[in-house]
């Protein structure tokens, strides 16, 4: 049967150059042992199979537009506007890929620049980078930055962060010869516990990380204590933000953090089925030579004129391996610009809204949730969006039940957190109002 590759008719030629008699040999090196027949794969479809199968998959698929979502521990619903989709979808934007000539692309690195000026005046801090990819993946660069500039080999966690970035942190330091220690969290509070991290605190720890509000949603309220505690070992404050948090909580700059990280997907980014994310990372000045990704910074041409170009791209493809920061091979830049974009059209009042009604709709829906007598409060410290209650009856049935009124409950914590029996981690954003409270309050009155 002929073929369409344009190749196939020299593929005898190309053989012969090789020196080889049969494509087979092209393989000789790899041990009959390990070789296989063939894949497990089922039988090609045609594009027009492909789409209906992948049609009739997606139908399953019920958008938070349908169902309520109080899921809290990730990604959540937020209001994305008009505008946003509406730049990041032009082309010079949607194809652009970080040039590696700076001339390549003055618009893309001009937005970068402004995304880096934005996050820095968001967080309080001196410089940001052109993003990461995830906050985990920030969090694991910022345990190996916290090393690089102290020489110790200790960072402090924690323990009531997403196992997740847990998981993506180990991964990160394994090799390395890092120790990741776990910090009990205050069991009254929520907060992080300070006589643990006064124990565990010593001269051989490079780095601690705090979450600002934490997985459990809590605000840390002795914030300028643990700071204190912090920068009398001369170790490294590293800041994990909710960066929609901002609008109304003091930017971990002011309180002297040394590195900040965040999960930016709240910015003007769909939940996208958990797909693709940004990651915040920020800096005092004093580090920027540590920090990893690419720095766009602002210069003049040879003619004297406005010009952006990547200032530091401290990685492998770039510089000798053994002084590179980072393997981290781009930055999100696509995600990056919707942040921006998100931000610019909210400004400065418009973004203390969100925060505000972030905040508000937090501590409305828990009020909801215990007016039903349903559940208890087991933590004491403020919340900003999220926060844990434990459920007086079956966790599992409660939101099998609730489902099938289309709403989707908390978060049950007993299997990653196994002292937190019938728990749940709810979250809320601006985009529920008080019908959707109703309608929850109602479901749970039916069902429980």
């Amino acid at each position: 049967m002929p073929g369409f590759i344009p190749n196939v008719s020299w593929k005898n030629d190309m053989l012969k150059s090789l020196g080889l008699s049969s494509i087979d040999e092209l393989f000789s090196d790899i041990p009959e042992k390990i070789r296989i027949d063939k894949l497990n794969l089922p039988k090609g479809l045609s594009q027009q199979e492909v789409e209906r199968e992948l049609s009739f998959l997606a139908d399953k698929n019920i958008s938070c537009k349908k169902l309520l979502s109080f899921l809290g521990g990730g990604v959540k619903p937020h209001y994305i506007p008009a505008i946003v989709k509406s730049i990041i979808s032009r082309s010079e934007f949607y194809t652009a890929y970080t040039p590696y000539q700076p001339e390549a692309s003055q618009g893309f690195l001009q937005a970068m620049f402004e995304y880096q000026s934005m996050i820095a005046e968001l967080t309080g801090m001196e410089v940001a980078n052109a993003s990461m990819y995830d906050a985990a993946t920030s969090l694991g660069e910022a345990a190996l930055m916290s090393t690089r500039i102290t020489h110790e080999k200790c960072f402090l966690i924690p323990e009531n962060i997403s196992w997740e970035r847990k998981s993506v942190l180990h991964n990160y330091v394994k090799g390395t010869g890092i120790e990741v220690k776990e910090i009990r969290y205050n069991r009254e509070t929520g907060g992080i516990d300070l006589d643990d991290l006064k124990k565990n605190l010593d001269d051989t720890v490079s780095g601690v990380y705090l979450e600002n509000p934490n997985f459990f949603g809590i605000i840390e309220e002795e914030i300028y204590e643990i700071q204190e505690l912090i920068e009398d070992r001369k170790t490294l404050f590293v800041v994990g933000i909710d960066p929609i948090s901002l609008g109304i909580l003091k930017p971990p700059g002011e309180y002297n953090a040394d590195i900040v990280i965040g999960e930016g997907r709240a910015l003007g980014n769909p939940m996208d089925f958990g797909g693709s994310s940004l990651g915040i990372f920020a800096c005092k000045k004093k580090y920027i030579r540590q920090m990893p990704g690419r720095i766009i910074g602002l210069t003049k041409d040879i003619n004297g004129n406005r010009a952006f170009c990547m200032t530091l791209q401290t990685r492998e493809q770039h510089i000798r391996r053994g002084k590179a920061t980072s393997n981290i091979c781009t930055n999100n830049g696509l995600n990056a610009l919707a942040a921006l974009v998100y931000i610019t059209w909210l400004g400065s009042d418009g973004f203390y809204d969100i925060s505000r009604r972030n905040f508000e709709n937090g501590q409305k829906l828990m009020e909801i949730l215990l007016d039903s007598g349903r559940f208890e409060r087991i933590f004491t410290g403020i919340h900003f969006n999220e926060f844990v209650l434990r459920y007086k009856g079956d966790v599992s049935k409660f939101n099998t039940l609730l489902l099938e009124k289309g709403i989707h409950s908390g978060l049950p914590l007993e299997a990653y957190f196994p002292e937190l029996k019938k728990t749940l981690l709810f979250g809320v954003t601006e985009v529920y109002g008080e019908d959707d409270f109703n309608r929850l309050y109602s479901a749970i009155m039916e069902v429980s």
